[in-house]
C-alpha cells in the first residue's frame, strides 16, 4: 500500500524512521510491504537456509532475507537477496559488515495474499534494470515461479523446472518443485535437501 504519493528523495526517505513491515523506495513513491503470512514466512526463511547450506562452505554466495539495497535512486527490501561471495563485505575480523547494500546478484520476492502481482513484476524489472543478475517472483498459490533475467528473458516456471541459478551457483540443483517442497512437512524418512 503507498504510504505517500509524494515525491522525496532518496535521501529523504532514507532519513524516515524504519518500520515494520519495512518501508521502500521505488520510483519515487514510499511504499510499506505487506506482512507476510506463513506460506510467505515460511518460504522467506527455508529458501536462504537451503541455499545458504549449499553456498556459504563452498564460499560461492550468501542469502539474506529483508536486507535493504540501496541503488540508483531506489531503497528496496527484498524478501530474499543473493550475493556473490566477493560481493559480501567482511571485515579485518571476517565479520559481515552492516549498513545498506548494492543491488543483489539475486532478488527474490514472495507474493503475498493482497499483493497485486504487477506491482511484484515491476519491482523485480527494476531490479534487473539497475543491475541484478536474476529476480524471482515467487506465487506459492499458482506454483508459479517468474524468472526474470538482465538480458530481458522473463518466463514462467513450473513442477519440474529448473531455475538456473548456475552464473551465481554451480552445481547447485533447484526447481520449482524443490522450492515448494520447503512447505511441505518432512517425512522422517525423506531427505528434502538434494544438495548435500
Amino acid at each position: 500500500m503507498a504510504i505517500t504519493e509524494l515525491r522525496l528523495t532518496l535521501e529523504e526517505f532514507l532519513a524516515l524512521p524504519e518500520e515494520k513491515p519495512a518501508l521502500e523506495f521505488f520510483r519515487g513513491k514510499v511504499t510499506q510491504k505487506v506482512a507476510p503470512d506463513r506460506t510467505h514466512s515460511m518460504l522467506q526463511t527455508m529458501l536462504p537456509e537451503h541455499i545458504n547450506r549449499f553456498a556459504r562452505p563452498r564460499e560461492l554466495a550468501m542469502a539474506f532475507t529483508e536486507l535493504r539495497a540501496v541503488f540508483g535512486n531506489e531503497g528496496l527490501v527484498p524478501d530474499v537477496s543473493i550475493y556473490r561471495w566477493d560481493r559480501v563485505p567482511f571485515d579485518a575480523d571476517g565479520d559481515v559488515v552492516g549498513g545498506n547494500a548494492e543491488p543483489p546478484s539475486v532478488a527474490i520476492e514472495i507474493l503475498s495474499p493482497g499483493q497485486s502481482a504487477t506491482s511484484i513484476m515491476e519491482k523485480c524489472l527494476g531490479l534487473v534494470e539497475q543491475g541484478t543478475e536474476i529476480a524471482l517472483m515467487i506465487d506459492a498459490k499458482a506454483r508459479v515461479i517468474m524468472d526474470i533475467r538482465a538480458d530481458g528473458r522473463v518466463r514462467a516456471l513450473r513442477g519440474s523446472d529448473e531455475i538456473d541459478l548456475s552464473s551465481i551457483l554451480p552445481n547447485f540443483d533447484l526447481t520449482v518443485d524443490d522450492v515448494f517442497a520447503l512447505l511441505r512437512r518432512p517425512a522422517p524418512d525423506r531427505p528434502i535437501d538434494r544438495t548435500e
